[in-house]
């Protein structure tokens, strides 16, 4: 009962099957850059850089760090925002034959040293401005050999670069100066003067990046993907957005830690010669000033983004009729967010749809998009070309009947290679099915239809969706536990207008510690050195006890449903 994506060649010509080349990501970016050398690869801030200059800053850079002694297969670690130099080290790192191991730069300082650590990474290109969280745990990162560290400021022209330095950049301490702490700078000066040999010959099944998820269990894990992965997802995207031209332009909010973000608004883009417009944070109201100022062709965003821009001010009269393509990934966007984006798109002069796409960090991000000139309504779309889609009753290999739920399962080219260093977590992800396929079970619930249109239900897994982020509740638990205070806690996600999801931590406090606002700060400001912000708990709500299953596990459910029947008191209250 496996749907094979006959369908895909009747939609406007989009191909069911595609050819992949066996190379390398930035091979695949360099030879297509020379069919079109003066094109803009991407805009920062104002400055413009073209695609040969972008190949020319890539091979540099990767002499660079040559000359600091990295070797193939190194990896390491790009803890940056959607900046050039970011941008540029991803795939220098590729070129040299190393793998990059992709990070949140607002990290906290145990999440860097976890994923420093688990990665063995070598060396780092980390924001000046971020640099102080990496310097506090440096003891503990045995494996780190080489810190490059890049300043914004450098990359700004004339009156941008002044303002800034005159505004944030006053604000950020300079970097000591030791023997293993390089400048982006000085990193690039060094590859000017390098003449050994630098470029390692790499094929589509070598690996070229790690990013990290929860996986099936909500533990976080780091996903090797290879270069076929991403150089597939690439094309695979061109062909079934169905709508990507030379020269046209994505506004590229999407972080490049994320599958989402480097995938497909950075390496898609970059195979097809179009602009990646780099924006380093997101906030509501620059984003309207931008969609305005640089009329975009393509954006690409979380539902989240898209319910701010409806209740953006900022947005009126902006027109929008330069936008040929608008995609929702990261969270489900439901039905009706959905009549609201294409409503509010028609407003302000757009002809398009919101495009849904859906896909995990196992197969680098989107794997089926809702197709270019209809869609079925609640459906996340139909599989990407010569990517296969089943649905299996949960925690098997059996297959349902269309329409009947069950656990979504993909095969294809952009499935990861394995999870680093846990080989059982990957054996259980990964199964080769009776029909020669390997197979990666997702963990998320759907339906599929006759026509092959998927139907995303919800997670097996326990997760937080919060702004488009994916939060372990066990990982932050195990770092509230840690409080010496606590006796245990829970954590969910409350139901939330803007965030979709909001974090709150129920805790018991040890015998003999009274609840207190002292404790409280105290437990906060544990917390804010262990937890990123995005995934900061919004509240502590202290309990004698929590409730418990029959077996004696913490029934989270039930804290669950307290909450909505909350939050349905308070709106009946409001609405009386």
């Amino acid at each position: 009962m496996t749907v094979k994506t006959p369908w895909l060649s009747s939609y406007r010509g989009v191909p069911h099957t595609l050819n992949y080349p066996d190379c390398s990501m930035f091979d695949l970016v360099e030879k297509n850059a020379g069919n079109y050398p003066d094109n803009i690869a991407y805009e920062f801030m104002g400055a413009k850089t073209t695609y040969q200059e972008l190949v020319e800053k890539v091979h540099i850079c990767a002499k660079g760090l040559a000359a600091l002694g990295f070797k193939e297969g190194d990896r390491i670690t790009v803890c940056m925002p959607n900046t050039p130099q970011g941008v540029i080290m991803f795939y220098a790192i590729n070129l040299l034959g190393c793998v990059s191991n992709m990070i949140h730069p607002l990290s906290s300082e145990g999440e860097i040293k976890f994923y420093l650590n688990h990665s063995h990474s070598k060396g780092i290109l980390i924001l000046d401005a971020f640099y102080p969280k990496l310097e506090t745990i440096l003891w503990e990162l045995p494996d780190l050999e080489q810190i490059m560290i890049a300043s914004i400021s450098t990359e700004l022209k004339g009156v941008m670069k002044l303002g800034f330095k005159l505004t944030k950049g006053r604000k950020i301490q300079k970097p000591p100066v030791r023997s293993n702490i390089t400048l982006y700078t000085e990193l690039m000066e060094m590859g000017r003067s390098y003449s050994g040999q630098y470029q390692a010959s790499k094929h589509g099944a070598d690996p070229a990046a790690i990013l990290y998820s929860g996986g099936t269990t909500g533990t976080t894990k780091g996903i090797i993907l290879t270069n076929l992965n991403f150089n597939a997802l690439a094309l695979q995207s061109l062909a079934a957005c169905d709508c990507v031209i030379e020269g046209h332009k994505m506004l590229a909010i999407m972080p490049i830690f994320h599958g989402f973000g480097l995938g497909i608004c950075i390496h898609t883009m970059m195979i097809s010669g179009c602009v990646c417009v780099l924006v380093p944070q997101f906030n509501v109201k620059t984003y309207a000033k931008l969609l305005k100022k640089v009329q975009p062709n393509y954006i690409a965003g979380v539902p989240t983004l898209y319910e701010a821009l409806l209740r953006s001010r900022n947005m009126k009269n902006v027109n929008l009729a330069c936008l040929e393509g608008v995609f929702s990934g990261g969270d489900s966007l439901s039905i009706e967010l959905k009549r609201k984006v294409d409503a509010f798109l028609r407003e302000h002069g757009a002809t398009v749809q919101i495009r849904e796409g859906y896909g995990t960090t196992e197969c680098v991000t989107a794997s089926c998009l809702t197709p270019k000139s209809f869609f079925k309504e609640g459906s996340i779309g139909i599989p990407y070309p010569d990517t296969f889609y089943k649905i299996v009753k949960a925690s098997t290999k059996v297959e349902v009947p269309y329409g009947d739920e069950g656990e979504i399962c993909i095969s294809g080219p952009t499935v990861m290679k394995e999870y680093l260093d846990n080989q059982e977590e990957t054996e259980s992800t990964l199964q080769l099915h009776e029909d020669g396929l390997l197979w990666l079970h997702t963990g998320d619930l759907g339906t599929m239809d006759e026509e092959g249109f998927i139907y995303y239900k919800q997670r097996l897994k326990r997760m937080i969706i919060s702004s488009g982020y994916s939060i372990y509740p066990s990982q932050l638990e195990n770092i509230i536990d840690a409080h010496p205070d606590v006796l245990m806690c829970t954590v969910i996600g409350v139901p939330d207008p803007y965030k979709v999801q909001k974090v709150k931590a129920f805790v018991v406090l040890k015998n003999g510690v009274a609840a207190s606002d002292e404790v409280r700060e105290s437990l906060r400001s544990h917390c804010m050195k262990n937890i990123a912000k995005y995934a900061m708990p919004y509240e502590f709500e202290f309990r004698d006890k929590l409730p418990q299953t029959l077996v004696g596990k913490v029934a989270y459910t039930v804290l669950e449903k307290e909450e909505l029947a909350k939050l349905a008191e308070e709106k009946e209250s409001g609405e009386a």
